[in-house]
C-alpha cells in the first residue's frame, strides 16, 4: 500500500492546523480570505469517486464540522466549497468564507489576484486559533 504524501504545493501554500479523523485540516496562507483546506490522508485520491463509502461520509462529517466553524467567523456571509483539482491533483476540498466587498467578491477566489501571505506572527496565531476551535 501506498503512504500518504502531501502535495508539495499544497504544502508550500498552506499552514498545518490538525489532523481529523479522514484528513488534514490546513489554513491557505492568504489573508485575503478566511480559507481552511480539508486533504484527505488516502494515497492516490484525486477525486471523490476514489474514497470508499466509509471514507466519503468521514469527508462530508469533516466538511460539516468546519464550514460550521468557518461560518462563525467575524463576517462571512457565504461558504464557497470545492474540490477542483485542475492544478493539484491531489484530492482536497476548499472550504472559503466570502463576503459582499471582499477581494474575489462576487467571483471564485481561485485565479482572483495574487496571494497575500501572513506575516509568520499572524500565521501562527490564526493557526493556533483554528486548532483550539477543531
Amino acid at each position: 500500500m501506498t503512504e500518504f504524501v502531501l502535495d508539495p504545493r499544497l504544502q508550500a501554500d498552506s499552514a498545518f492546523i490538525a489532523d481529523g479523523p479522514l484528513s488534514q485540516v490546513r489554513l491557505m496562507d492568504d489573508a485575503r480570505f478566511p480559507w481552511l483546506l480539508l486533504v484527505p490522508r488516502v494515497a492516490g485520491a484525486t477525486e471523490w469517486i476514489d474514497l470508499d463509502g466509509n471514507q466519503q461520509r468521514l469527508l462530508l462529517a469533516e466538511i460539516n464540522q468546519v464550514s460550521k466553524l468557518l461560518r462563525g467567523e467575524a463576517g462571512v456571509q457565504k461558504l464557497n466549497i470545492g474540490a477542483l483539482g485542475n492544478i493539484v491533483r491531489q484530492l482536497h476540498v476548499h472550504l472559503v468564507g466570502r463576503h459582499e466587498g471582499d477581494a474575489a467578491w462576487p467571483g471564485p477566489v481561485w485565479g482572483s489576484g495574487a496571494m497575500r501571505r501572513f506575516d509568520a506572527d499572524a500565521l501562527a496565531a490564526s493557526v493556533e486559533s483554528w486548532r483550539l476551535r477543531l
